[in-house]
C-alpha cells in the first residue's frame, strides 16, 4: 500500500483531527484515510449504460428520425 506525509500541518489542524478521530474511535492516522477515502471516491460506481440512457432523456433522442443508410458498406482503401 502506498503511502504519504503531509508537511506542515498546522498544529490546530493536527489538534481538530485528533479530536474527531477520538469522537468517531479512530486513530489519527485512519480518520485522515477515512477522510481521504470520503473526498476523492465516489459515493456509487458510474454506470456508463445509466449515464448515456440519462443523456438520451435529457436531449430527447428517442425522438430523431434518423434513416439508415441503404447502400452496403464500402472497403476501406490504405493505398
Amino acid at each position: 500500500m502506498a503511502s504519504i506525509t503531509v508537511r506542515n500541518l498546522p498544529e490546530e489542524t493536527h489538534r481538530a483531527l485528533r479530536v474527531r478521530a477520538a469522537q468517531n474511535g479512530r486513530s489519527t492516522e485512519a480518520e485522515v484515510r477515512e477522510i481521504l477515502e470520503t473526498a476523492v471516491r465516489p459515493k456509487e460506481r458510474i454506470k456508463v449504460g445509466s449515464e448515456l440512457a440519462a443523456f438520451g432523456d435529457k436531449y430527447k433522442l428517442d425522438d430523431l428520425k434518423i434513416e439508415r443508410e441503404q447502400e452496403p458498406p464500402r472497403i476501406a482503401s490504405f493505398e
